[in-house]
């Protein structure tokens, strides 16, 4: 086996690139290693390009192998890997977003990039996905205009510096407040997905000027290796536009295009009607061009007069100002009377239904993937994008990457404000419909799941808000940072910058872009613009719903919380989970007992409290003093045995019946009849010792003698 090995100190640890024939049949592969975890990458093009395809086919697949934790993990019934989990996704979308900038967009060569994780250690994964995805691609023949590189830094609260790709450990503890990971190149940055627990924008710029620091260093450390091992790249001759068609284009079209992109609200149907003339005129002029190449060229000729009308003529295709939220609408509750909480949002033509559902804590999900392995996750956000959003007809079927994406990140924005299961113990769904689409329906969701987690009276710390903000980059002394992006700003802008956060700070940021990078100066504008825009936003959201409705909605759940020792826990569950079963049957509810000894009592109307009214009883710990209403159960000849509570009952010695001598039992006290008692003593093995005198000596009546 042939091997040559590379190697770069990273914050204690040693960054790893291995190359090998391993899997020389790809046009480039690599194994990146750092700490315990690696990850293989492979780079392959297909040989025939296809130019039926009217755009650069790329595909990227993040494949997790369930041996690399060393354990047989997967269902009972299925030990191996099944479809793709929600984490892989979403890491292999960020290598997706990080690396497909950097392609020539009118390449038709299929692009196949592959991530394995082969060895799952204290390090995500991720980052070196993207590490491996770059060396694959850069070291083969594909053309290519990399490497970019990545890297993760982390910050715990209250402290100024910030650890460099942090492990699973750092990001699980409490006072981790801020997590960055950031990709780029030559000094720009092109890939930013952070989760805050409400950080300032200062905070972020710093993390992302820290995470440059060290993008630099894996980039020279990159170059480096490319230059020793790289291959020569494939010379793939890219489809010209005729001069005809350019001609037939700037007589008929061009001048026109202006007035019609530019026409308000209803430039985006106007420019539609421009396409379909375009197209007509083609076919009767030029039969024989290729069709994918003219809408193409219809579609280039768009991004230029757009960013011509944004840079050089200060003006958006709606007419509005660079800074301008489009109207905003909220609206909380009002949908149904059974779903427990629901908002409506409308931010222009982006119209969001948002809907929480509550449940106990048996009703979370249980997560048992690579990653996180039998977890459990009380608070999930889905987000759903059927075709009549976009006033399409089209399939509507399993949910695909974007709608993972979209959800995990409005989850990701939400996250930070959810209250904790010792303040609200419930299990909290929500799902966001994206109704109507122009714009952002992600940031959209985020701003609708607020107003329904208000609606439900989930009690967040804060609400939250989203706006995506967008560019037009000629040069970075020529642009224009755009708030609000819609329609066509969206589909031919630069940048797609969507963040969210609550007026402390920021919670989820997200940055993907059609450019080689973006300059700092640049996102620290768009930064500061969007927390314009989320105050406004924040303003929508609370004037039609300022806090949390201070009671849940009557037909949700209710959860009792009880504490018991952790002794007996045993006791409640009973032999074969008897005694737990029967107080649910009894009372409606679901019972979740926690390893400390917290018990959580789930169930509608006075079910739970009733359950919890059993389990108390049934663990209470009796001491000398204490008085009840009890029960006789049985009598003997020594005395009567007294029930004081579910499952608890002590003995009444006959001495102890009255304060005058019983002779018998029977005489006095029957089965069934309720006596006042105290507790005199418990004995070394718990036994309860009750008296009836001494609760109150007049009780038993002296039996009259018989003549």
């Amino acid at each position: 086996m042939k091997k040559k090995e590379y190697s770069l100190d990273i914050a204690n640890e040693t960054l790893v690139a291995e190359f090998s024939d391993l899997a020389d049949q790809a046009n480039g592969s690599v194994i990146v290693r750092y700490g315990n975890t690696a990850v293989l990458g492979t780079a392959v093009m297909g040989k025939n390009p296809k130019p039926e395809m009217g755009y650069f086919p790329l595909t990227v697949d993040y494949e997790e192998r369930f041996y690399a934790t060393g354990l047989i993990l997967g269902s009972k019934f299925l030990r191996r890997e099944g479809k793709p989990s929600d984490e892989a996704i979403l890491s292999g979308r960020i290598v997706d977003r990080t690396i497909r900038p950097l392609f020539e967009q009118k390449l038709r060569h299929e692009v196949q990039v592959v991530i394995t994780v082969l060895s799952f250690g204290e390090h995500d994964p991720d980052v070196l996905g993207v590490i491996a995805a770059s060396l694959a691609l850069g070291t083969s023949d594909i053309p290519w205009n990399g490497p970019v590189s990545a890297i993760r830094v982390g910050k715990r609260k209250n402290k100024e510096e910030f650890e460099i790709n942090p492990t699973y450990v750092f990001r699980d503890e409490n006072d981790f407040e801020t997590d960055i990971l950031a990709c780029g190149k030559d000094g720009l940055i092109n890939m930013i997905e952070i989760g805050a627990k409400e950080a300032d924008e200062e905070t972020v710029l710093k993390g992302l000027l820290r995470s440059k620091e060290e993008i630099e260093k894996i980039q020279e450390f990159q170059k480096k290796i490319i230059a020793d091992i790289g291959k020569k790249k494939r010379t793939i001759p890219i489809e010209e536009t005729s001069k005809v068609l350019e001609s037939l284009f700037e007589e008929k079209i061009a001048t026109r295009m202006p007035e019609y992109l530019f026409s308000g609200i209803a430039g985006k149907a106007k420019i539609e009607e421009l396409r379909e003339e375009w197209l007509k005129l083609v076919e009767e002029s030029l039969p024989e061009e290729n069709i994918h190449h003219i809408k193409a060229y219809y579609e280039k000729k768009i991004d230029e007069c757009i960013h011509r009308g944004a840079i050089e003529e200060h003006r958006r295709p709606d007419g509005r100002e660079f800074k301008e939220l489009r109207p905003l609408y909220a609206k909380a509750g009002g949908v149904s009377s059974i779903i427990h909480g629901s908002g409506i949002f409308y931010r222009g033509g982006t119209h969001i239904l948002s809907v929480v559902t509550l449940g106990g804590p048996s009703d979370s999900q249980i997560i048992d993937g690579m990653e996180s392995q039998q977890t459990k996750k009380r608070f999930m956000h889905h987000y759903n994008f059927p075709p009549f959003s976009t006033g399409e007809a089209g399939r509507i079927g399993n949910t695909n990457r974007r709608m993972i994406g979209h959800g995990a990140l409005a989850e990701k924005a939400l996250l930070a404000v959810i209250p904790q299961k010792e303040i609200f113990p419930y299990t909290i769904r929500i799902v966001s419909e994206a109704m109507a689409s122009n714009g952002s329906t992600s940031m959209g969701s985020v701003c609708g799941s607020t107003l329904a987690l208000m609606d439900a009276g989930v009690p967040i710390v804060a609400p939250v808000a989203g706006i995506a903000m967008g560019l037009m980059f000629g040069s970075e002394e020529k642009y224009k940072v755009l708030t609000d992006i819609q329609g066509p700003e969206d589909e031919h802008g630069d940048m797609d910058f969507k963040i969210a956060g609550t007026r402390r700070g920021l919670t989820a940021v997200q940055l993907d872009v059609k450019v080689t990078g973006i300059p700092m100066s640049i996102l620290k504008e768009a930064l500061l613009g969007a927390k314009e825009a989320r105050y406004a936003i924040l303003d929508t959201i609370e004037k039609e719903i300022s806090a949390p409705r201070k009671e849940l909605p009557k037909n949700a759940p209710r959860i009792a919380i009880i504490k018991i020792r952790k002794e007996k826990i045993g006791f409640i569950i009973g032999s074969g989970g008897k005694t737990i079963n029967e107080i649910r049957e009894k009372t409606g509810t679901e019972i979740d007992i926690e390893e400390d000894g917290t018990v959580f009592i789930t169930g509608k109307g006075n079910g739970a409290d009733e359950a919890a009214k059993i389990i108390t009883e049934m663990t209470h710990e009796y001491t000398t003093g204490e008085t009840y209403e009890g029960e006789v159960v049985k009598i003997t000849d020594f005395g009567a045995f007294v029930k004081i509570g579910s499952g608890a009952e002590g003995l009444v010695h006959i001495s102890e019946i009255a304060p005058f001598r019983v002779e018998k039992i029977e005489d006095v006290l029957k089965v069934g009849t309720k006596v006042p008692v105290i507790i005199k003593g418990i004995d070394e093995k718990d036994r309860i010792k009750l008296s009836i005198k001494d609760r109150d000596p007049n009780f038993i009546k002296k039996p009259q003698q018989s003549s």
